[in-house]
């Protein structure tokens, strides 16, 4: 017969086993999922996965794109599945990193025809691509890396070189983007590894490294997470997209743009955000004051993604040195928005014209639902503007007037 003391254990166990079994596992380290908050609305929001397969040439959604009067917009290429970042080449080239992937993608232009080949392959989320003085630079979750005279050898290219090794691996914000500044640096962000937290050192920050991926340092803290930067073509300072946290509200925080006028300024993040919000668990003790704030406010989780100044000729002169942004469009908001590509002017200060973005090119989004998302922007040597979308696994070229518009490949 068993005693009372092993009895009651049992029968406590019996009664504790179904309720444990019920419990939801516990999320991985990083989702973006940890912090929604418990209640019906919340959780019919979680981000909004890209189709597996680019999009067939003859399902581009070419009808739904709007643009301003005198612009025209055509499909450069397409069968580019995840199309992310994009660099150009100096004989013409445009090369696509992906983020859900393992390619690199190269849009070779011959006469208005196209052809897309696969220049590498096997990779960890080549997100950043950035091109200089004939080599192709990638950057993956936790590594850098360059194939020389990349141009002189599509057909046949070689695997790439590592020159950087070693960052953080972390799945959440790991992905990376890469340019090449004014100074002839490579920048790339290392973002925040979580919605929101108090980072590890190193963490949230913009850093820059030379040509070969020597003399890495940090010039910026308080980063979220970034997608896109570019310089003023006139005083070569830094301006850049962040997103801002989830989980705060649906319309609270604004994603920003930010201007760096110096090394070592802090952003924020995950401290303040949209430059007068104190973060309702970080925030204690902290002032919005001690922090560099946005030029502009975005939209709350518009996921304002591609930064990049206008330095054509071809788009009317009042696009000349202003900034474009791709909004690749929320997913934890009930009633979406962004989807877009926004054009923002500045006065001669460097400073926004106007407190709002101005519509540029729109129809990404419809009826609360993506028919595209815009991700990454490239301006050409004839003035167009490049538009990546992920979501087609295309790239949109934006032309003005009766600049050539051949469709391609």
């Amino acid at each position: 017969m068993l005693n009372r003391t092993l009895l009651g254990t049992l029968l406590a166990a019996a009664l504790i086993a179904p309720a444990a079994a019920q419990q939801p596992a516990p999320l991985p380290p990083g989702s973006p999922l940890i912090g929604r908050p418990d209640s019906d609305e919340a959780k019919k929001l979680a981000p909004v996965p890209a189709p597996p397969i680019a999009a067939a040439a003859d399902k581009l959604p070419i009808d739904k794109l709007k643009a301003p009067k005198g612009f025209k917009i055509d499909v450069y290429a397409s069968g580019m599945a995840n199309a992310r970042s994009m660099a150009l080449g100096d004989k013409g080239t445009v090369f696509v990193g992906t983020r859900l992937i393992d390619k690199v993608y190269a849009i070779v232009d011959k006469d208005g025809k196209r052809e897309v080949k696969v220049v590498a392959s096997g990779l960890y989320r080549p997100n950043g691509v950035a091109f200089k003085n004939g080599t192709l630079y990638i950057m993956e979750l936790s590594q850098l890396s360059k194939i020389d005279n990349i141009e002189d050898n599509l057909d046949n290219p070689p695997k790439p070189t590592v020159i950087l090794k070693d960052l953080p691996k972390d799945e959440a914000h790991g992905w990376k983007y890469l340019a090449v500044g004014p100074d002839n640096k490579l920048y790339f962000q290392i973002g925040q590894p979580c919605n929101n937290c108090i980072p590890p050192s190193g963490y949230g920050t913009m850093r820059r490294v030379n040509l070969d991926g020597s003399g890495m340092e940090t010039i910026a803290l308080g980063i979220r997470m970034t997608m896109g930067f570019d310089w003023h073509p006139v005083s070569k300072e830094m301006y850049f997209t962040d997103n801002g946290r989830d989980w705060m509200s649906e319309d609270l925080p604004n994603d920003e743009l930010n201007r760096m006028t110096k090394v070592g300024q802090h952003f924020g993040s995950p401290y303040c955000y949209q430059g007068n919000i104190p973060d309702q668990e970080f925030g204690w003790g902290r002032k919005c004051e001690e922090f560099t704030p946005p030029i502009m406010l975005m939209g709350p989780h518009s996921a304002s993604l591609g930064l990049k100044f206008y330095t054509g000729n071809a788009f009317p002169a009042a696009y000349r040195n202003q900034i474009i942004v791709a909004r690749h469009g929320s997913w934890n908001k009930s009633n979406k928005i962004g989807g877009d590509v926004v054009l923002v002017k500045l006065k001669q200060d460097g400073n926004p014209v106007a407190t709002q973005p101005e519509p540029f090119i729109t129809g990404f989004l419809e009826n609360n639902t993506y028919v595209g998302r815009p991700n990454a922007l490239l301006v050409m040597k004839d003035g167009s503007l490049l538009i990546s979308d992920d979501w087609n696994g295309a790239v949109w070229r934006v032309s003005y007037g009766n600049a050539r518009t051949a469709q391609g490949r």
